[in-house]
């Protein structure tokens, strides 16, 4: 039952109901200028009642957040992760200090959004937005706020600052394949790493620890089932429960066709006599930083300017080659162990983009010929 009380020239509504404990509990808002205003109030408090959907708590904005994602979120997440999430905890201290979640409008919320978006990229506006949406649903379950405020928000983001995937030409790579190859032999281990990640498009974590059971000579395929753990230091599988956890993404499990040329190439590696391939006779793996050195060399022998070019990019560089030669986006993303298509999309939107410039023109082309 809702009790009204006026004050001065203003309305106090109070709701009460048992928590499960059965303790009895308060929920209370004044300043209303009509008792029918309060009375509107309290029947919207009554129907939250029966949705189990009321609280008498209203925490600051960003410590709710914090609280969320410490024990929602983090448990068995990656370290690139939770720095994410202690990032938008940052953000949201920064922007809205200590106003409680109930105070945060839309108006507010997209102010924020604006300003945010003037210094980042779009992926990058995207997932810090989709992370503030799903607390603030949480929190609505929780009854401690009617509406979510991030919803209908306008998403702006700085088109400047967006980065362009690198990738190099068809004939850039022929360029690199060929100086890789030149004077190889089986000690040069990032040399053979680099090979493999033109001619699979695999991570640079999954190259990292490939074994000689994960390549199928006579079928001519590569299983890939695990990867390597950056944050760890340790080689993880992906259909453990511990990946799982972290990436959700069993898509990651896969077997590649590959040709017999990148075969014969990784067979000259048997003489190391080590059950992983890129393992030197010294008995180390080279790291990123030693392959990226060995790439970066390789692009100056050969005159290609790449600014930023690295490792990954190369991973890049196998999408381009597939995509501007006609491979469909389905059999792409499945190659490269992505959980769904729109992952592949968004990744290489800007490839895309090219490519569908390319067909526009070769549309008009055709209807110009008729």
């Amino acid at each position: 039952m809702a009790h009204f009380e006026k004050r001065g020239t203003k309305w106090r509504a109070q709701v009460s109901w048992y928590n499960p404990q059965g303790k009895r509990q308060f929920k209370t808002k004044q300043g209303f200028l009509t008792k029918s205003a309060a009375r509107k109030w309290a029947n919207e408090m009554e129907v939250a009642k029966d949705d189990n959907q009321i609280s008498n708590q209203d925490p600051i904005f960003a410590e709710y957040f914090k609280d969320w994602y410490e024990t929602y979120k983090i448990p068995g997440k990656s370290n690139n992760t939770q720095n994410r999430y202690k990032h938008i905890y940052v953000l949201l201290q920064q922007n809205f200090g200590k106003t409680k979640i109930s105070k945060i409008t839309r108006r507010s919320y997209q102010n924020f959004m604006n300003s945010y978006g003037k210094k980042h990229v779009k992926d990058t506006v995207y997932k810090t937005n989709g992370t503030i949406r799903t607390c603030v649903k949480d929190a609505m379950s929780e009854g401690l706020v009617k509406i979510n405020f991030t919803e209908r928000i306008n998403l702006t983001w700085n088109e400047e600052r967006s980065r362009k995937i690198e990738y190099l030409s068809f004939k850039e790579v022929q360029k690199l394949k060929k100086s890789l190859l030149k004077d190889i032999t089986p000690s040069y281990i990032s040399r053979y790493m680099l090979l493999t990640i033109i001619y699979t498009g695999m991570r640079p974590g999954e190259i990292m620890v490939l074994t000689w059971h994960d390549i199928d000579f006579k079928n001519h395929t590569i299983n890939i089932s695990k990867s390597w753990d950056y944050d760890n230091n340790k080689i993880i599988n992906y259909d453990s429960d511990e990946i799982n956890k972290k990436t959700k993404n069993r898509s990651s499990t896969r077997i590649i066709k590959v040709d017999q040329n990148l075969l014969n190439i990784l067979d000259q590696l048997k003489v190391n006599h080590h059950e992983r391939l890129f393992i030197g006779k010294d008995g180390t793996i080279p790291s990123s930083n030693a392959v990226n050195k060995v790439l970066r060399k390789q692009l100056a022998n050969n005159k290609i300017k790449k600014d930023g070019f690295h490792f990954h990019s190369l991973r890049h560089t196998y999408v381009a080659m597939l995509l501007f030669r006609g491979v469909d986006l389905y059999s792409i993303s499945k190659r490269l162990g992505h959980s769904n298509m729109s992952i592949t999309a968004n990744t290489y939107a800007y490839m895309l983009d090219e490519l569908k410039q390319q067909s526009d023109q070769q549309i008009v082309n055709i209807l110009d010929q008729i």
